[in-house]
């Protein structure tokens, strides 16, 4: 994969993962994006929540991991951990997160890197779970050599394995109840928002940027992407993706051919990217989206993760497709 387009999709997913990975045409963003693998995670007990749920087996994507009693001293590397575990009422057990966990603003940040995790820094800590987005550096044997329990989750793929990870986190922090009342919660805001909105007479077309300059973008494949496709649109992406890694970078010329009907942006911080910098762009004025006011700025940080304020961006996407039909 070209070296640009990898530190795009890194972004995206693993920002969905934890680290930090640039534009390298200079848009700064503190995300990174997914690796391969739904990393869902699943609970090997039925125990109910809390202490005497204890010893409990969860799988990750490294395996089934054992604790054999309830975590004391969490280290979160991954952001959308961090939301997960705080979420479901975790938050008192984690001593630490990584250096791009920036919600909630009371998780005790530090200088841990997700993108480039260090064993030796992570185990001042004393920790007695970790949870990491990636294994870079074979982070999880590096603690496995310390007897420190790691729970590996990776980008999601869908909905469910999204579901499953919180459904994991719960099972392996005491934290069954609370992370099965946030998952029916999510499904119930999400299936409404889906049902919110008014079938068209024809499929919306629409572009999905993840990073610029270079109009980089999501698929339909992408975890991002089978969240939108609930809403029956048509991802202007996917023809385009020739290698199928899922983030192909689009011209203009293809752009303004493919004429989208909504344009969402989720690089807004990364990029300094809106509505007025979309219309600049060369042909764009054309383009149905930016005609009909259908431009839509995003969060990137929710846009890039997928814990429970997923909700806020399906809300988001929902109302701009009602209104792209006026």
């Amino acid at each position: 994969m070209h070296s640009r387009l990898r530190s795009v999709a890194r972004r995206v997913a693993v920002g969905f993962i934890a680290g930090s990975a640039l534009l390298a045409a200079g848009c700064s963003s503190s995300k990174s994006a997914p690796a391969t693998g739904s990393g869902s995670g699943s609970a090997a007990t039925s125990a109910s929540s809390g202490a005497a749920a204890f010893p409990a087996t969860v799988t990750a994507k490294n395996g089934a991991v054992k604790l054999a009693a309830q975590p004391k001293k969490i280290v979160s590397l991954s952001p959308s951990a961090t939301e997960d575990l705080f979420a479901i009422g975790a938050d008192a057990q984690v001593v630490a997160v990584d250096d791009q966990s920036s919600y909630p603003a009371s998780a005790p940040k530090t200088a841990l890197s997700g993108f480039k995790p260090d064993a030796e820094a992570i185990a001042k800590y004393n920790p007695d779970l970790v949870v990491v987005a990636d294994d870079t550096s074979k982070i999880v044997e590096q603690l496995g050599k310390l007897n420190v329990p790691v729970l590996w989750f990776d980008a999601p793929n869908t909905l469910d394995d999204a579901y499953g990870q919180i459904t994991t986190l719960g099972a392996a922090t005491g934290h069954a109840d609370k992370a099965a009342a946030t998952v029916a919660d999510m499904k119930q805001k999400i299936t409404a928002a889906v049902a919110a909105v008014k079938k068209p007479a024809s499929p919306l077309k629409y572009y999905y940027e993840v990073g610029t300059p270079g109009n980089y973008s999501a698929t339909s494949k992408t975890f991002i992407g089978s969240v939108l496709t609930q809403f029956g649109l048509t991802n202007v992406a996917d023809t385009a993706d020739k290698t199928g890694g899922g983030y192909p970078q689009l011209s203009d010329e293809y752009l303004v051919t493919a004429a989208p009907d909504l344009v969402f942006l989720a690089d807004t911080k990364c990029c300094q990217q809106t509505a007025a910098t979309v219309a600049a762009r060369p042909g764009w004025s054309a383009v149905p989206a930016v005609k009909k006011g259908a431009v839509v700025g995003l969060d990137d940080d929710i846009a890039s993760r997928w814990g429970p304020r997923l909700v806020q961006l399906v809300q988001q996407v929902s109302d701009a497709v009602n209104k792209a039909q006026g």
